[in-house]
């Protein structure tokens, strides 16, 4: 990546790293967005006893960690690979993703322009990075109509060919939720009042999809611009399933997010 921050990261920051070294009882790695190095004591590599630290590290392996402590005046950075929780990593390799994303559509703009790629990297990201943390991050919003890359410094001779592009390989914003919906009845016309519930789950937003999963399963998935969206809409479609079902004898129903 082209992308670099300079100077120390905060503390509490989750930071992307590359592990460069294994000993028994510590972890080194690059702090891949500093370019610099840290180091994971084994007790905060993961929790409990550890028998075998390279059960969970090896050389070159990326992984998302949490600084503790920093000391600038001997350029000391302690992570906790332990401390950076499920969401959080997950949420880390996707901003990285996006941003090498970003970086991708310079680099074959660059190559359409016989360019360095680094030079026409630095010409679109400087005046970017003034305003925003990452490029991506103004890409997205020109996108979604909440920016709009012609009001930064961009120079004119690489902006329109730019936005071309930004337009033509970034979506539109949009989350995805699901869960997995359970339907019993012991009515005697039970599956076609099951049948009628779906449907009326589904009628309530073109955005709710349903299949069938088996064993009385059914995944319900909503897609939106925002998880509160999202969400009204997938309570709205459980509620329309569950006024059908409950008026049938014995009708319940479950729901469970993924």
């Amino acid at each position: 990546m082209f992308y670099h921050k300079d100077g120390y990261p905060e503390e509490n920051e989750l930071v992307m790293c590359t592990v460069t070294g294994v000993q028994y009882n510590s972890v080194f790695c690059v702090l891949d967005e500093y370019g610099k190095s840290g180091m994971i004591h084994i007790s905060e590599v993961a929790p409990g006893r550890i028998r075998n630290i390279r059960d969970y590290v090896v050389e070159n392996k990326k992984i998302v960690c949490k600084v503790l402590r920093i000391n600038e005046e001997r350029g000391h950075i302690d992570l906790s690979l332990r401390r950076a929780n499920e969401n959080q990593r997950r949420e880390k390799n996707m901003l990285i993703k996006q941003e090498q994303k970003a970086e991708k559509i310079i680099e074959n703009m660059a190559a359409e322009l016989k360019m360095e790629p680094k030079k026409l990297y630095d010409a679109i990201a400087k005046p970017i990075l003034e305003q925003y943390e990452y490029i991506h991050m103004a890409f997205q919003e020109h996108v979604d109509g909440e920016g709009d890359l012609r009001s930064l410094a961009i120079p004119k001779e690489y902006l329109e060919p730019l936005i071309a592009r930004v337009v033509d390989k970034i979506k539109p914003k949009s989350v995805t939720i699901s869960g997995t919906l359970s339907l019993s009845t012991y009515a005697e016309d039970g599956v076609d009042k099951v049948k009628e519930a779906l449907a009326a789950a589904e009628r309530t937003d073109e955005r709710v999809t349903i299949r069938y999963l088996g064993s009385g399963g059914y995944k319900i998935e909503v897609t939106a611009e925002e998880y509160k969206e999202a969400e009204a809409v997938l309570d709205k479609a459980i509620q329309a399933a569950e006024a059908i079902v409950k008026r049938s004898d014995g009708g319940a129903v479950a729901f469970a997010r993924e």
